[in-house]
């Protein structure tokens, strides 16, 4: 390995870690702001409302998800390519996606029905797929920063405006509307993460100076990302489809029972996105100058940040997992096995989501049918573990778990197929396990159980810092070596990476 080369390397190791920090820091954010929201929606509207709240949005986000066409991942490789100054790449983006949107919006505006299929529908709710166009035209517009590196706007406009706009709005609503309160307080939340998205991009790449629209190359921008579209979708629906199955042979209070142990356990997974925005481009840039056994080195140093996390958070809110549950209200308790699964799954999920990211660009269409096989087999063991549970006779809340289960096992078939196929494609393995892990999981195990002796308030008040601790000290001392510490270095000249400047041209960027 040249000089040249190594020193690249540790340039791009430093963005992913300095990358990763930001948003770890907007994990938190998020976290804190999550919690009052589910503590609010528990307690002052109930589990039949927020069940109510939970379909609808699943659907507004799977509408949102499809209109994005794969540009939150594919714009960064755009970016990289094109000799298009990067204001007018990013307006073309903007524009497929707005039309993407505006497609969606009428099917949902004229099928209202496709929201609310169990509850009737009184008063403005048929105006929630506005929050459609506010969510893609978000996420493209974070997706154009993110190239630029500035993951602090990701920060701002996903962990701050959009969780903390959601809790109050919904905490005022709770005294106006329980009906419709929830729904509401969620399309503020939206528009208000639009907002917050679009003062930067607008200070980064400027208005559409001598852009002009050309709907056949957006529709050729929108035919070429098509395959990384169908991978966000599927990654977006694996952690939706059980909710939505559930829909259809649960009460609205069991899902909504379900959805606040969905909440709580995707909080891990907002850990691997804390590296998206600067993995993409990282890649990308790596695959266009030919070094594919550096793209595996980033993905296998990224994948064990991703799982170490992971697995420190889902053990920290899995062993009280009754007292984190019940938090949101007594009733939620019940929801505390499908809880363990979920965070289960967002570990395992870690190998295949890191492994996905070279995939996207170097095997597309495999990763897509990849994609496609793990979410056919996790509806077919959702409905038939379901089917079992029922046959069985267990209670409801115990049947309620079958989807968790059926996303543990899906996720383990993504998992070892993406991590084999991207290893033989690059070269080199991208797997990001390692067995200190097992030593770490092990001592906040014991930590966790001894916490559990005290009272409720204690165990979620000191336990979870203390189980955090336990997993981290072991982490540290055995598993971490001068790469991994990187993640943890704030000093500029640790962490020094060329990037553009805010506010450069397109050109200039290049």
């Amino acid at each position: 390995m040249s000089a040249e080369t190594a020193e690249t390397g540790r340039q791009d190791l430093a963005a992913l870690a300095r990358g990763g920090r930001i948003n770890f820091f907007g994990f938190l954010l998020r976290l804190a702001a999550r919690l009052p929201f589910l503590f609010i929606a528990g307690r002052m509207y109930g589990a039949e409302a927020l069940g109510r709240f939970a379909y609808a949005v699943l659907v507004v986000e799977f509408v949102a998800q499809l209109s994005t066409l794969g540009l939150k991942r594919g714009l960064a490789q755009q970016l990289s390519k094109t000799e298009k100054p990067h204001v007018c790449v990013t307006w073309d983006a903007l524009l497929v996606a707005f039309l993407a949107a505006v497609v969606g919006m009428t099917l949902l505006f004229l099928f209202p029905r496709i929201m609310f299929p169990n509850s009737g529908i009184y008063g403005l709710e048929w105006l929630l797929p506005v929050a459609v166009l506010a969510l893609a035209w978000s996420d493209v517009m974070l997706a154009a920063l993110a190239y630029r590196h500035d993951v602090g706007a990701t920060v701002r406009a996903r962990a701050i405006v959009e969780p903390w706009t959601i809790s109050i709005a919904a905490f005022a609503f709770a005294f106006i509307s329980k009906r419709d309160g929830l729904i509401f307080a969620y399309a503020l939340s939206m528009i208000g993460a639009l907002i917050a998205s679009a003062i930067p991009f607008f200070r980064t790449y400027g208005r559409a100076a001598g852009w002009r629209p050309n709907p056949a190359e957006s529709w050729s921008l929108a035919r070429r990302y098509m395959p990384i579209a169908a991978a966000d979708t599927v990654e977006w629906a694996s952690r939706r489809i059980d909710l939505a199955i559930l829909g259809l042979f649960a009460t609205p209070a069991l899902v909504g029972i379900y959805y606040v142990a969905q909440n709580v356990a995707s909080l891990p997974s907002k850990l691997k996105t804390s590296f998206d925005p600067i993995l993409g481009p990282v890649i990308s840039r790596s695959l266009e100058e030919g070094d594919r056994v550096g793209v595996a080195r980033q993905i296998r140093q990224v994948g064990f940040w991703v799982i170490a996390a992971q697995a420190a958070v889902a053990l920290a809110l899995g062993i009280p997992g009754e007292g984190v549950m019940g938090l949101v209200g007594p009733v939620f308790v019940a929801g505390t096995a499908a809880l363990i699964f979920l965070l289960g799954a967002e570990v395992i999920a870690a190998t295949a989501t890191t492994s996905e990211a070279a995939l996207i660009y170097i095997a597309r269409h495999r990763n897509m049918m990849l994609s496609l096989a793990m979410l056919a087999l996790q509806a077919v063991l959702t409905v038939a573990l379901i089917l079992i549970f029922r046959r069985l006779g267990w209670p409801p809340e115990w049947q309620a778990t079958a989807p968790a289960v059926a996303l543990c096992l899906a996720l383990t078939f993504a998992a070892v197929t993406k991590s084999r196929l991207a290893g033989r494609l690059l070269g080199a393995p991208v797997s990001g396990w390692r067995w200190p892990l097992l030593w770490a999981a092990a001592a906040a195990i014991l930590v966790g159980q001894a916490v559990k002796l005290a009272p409720e308030w204690l165990e979620l008040v000191l336990g979870i810092p203390l189980i955090l601790g336990a997993f981290g000290l072991i982490i540290w001392i055995k598993g971490f070596g001068p790469e991994d510490r990187l993640l943890f270095k704030t000093k500029k000249k640790d962490i020094a990476v060329d990037l553009p400047a805010a506010g450069t041209t397109g050109d200039a960027a290049r």
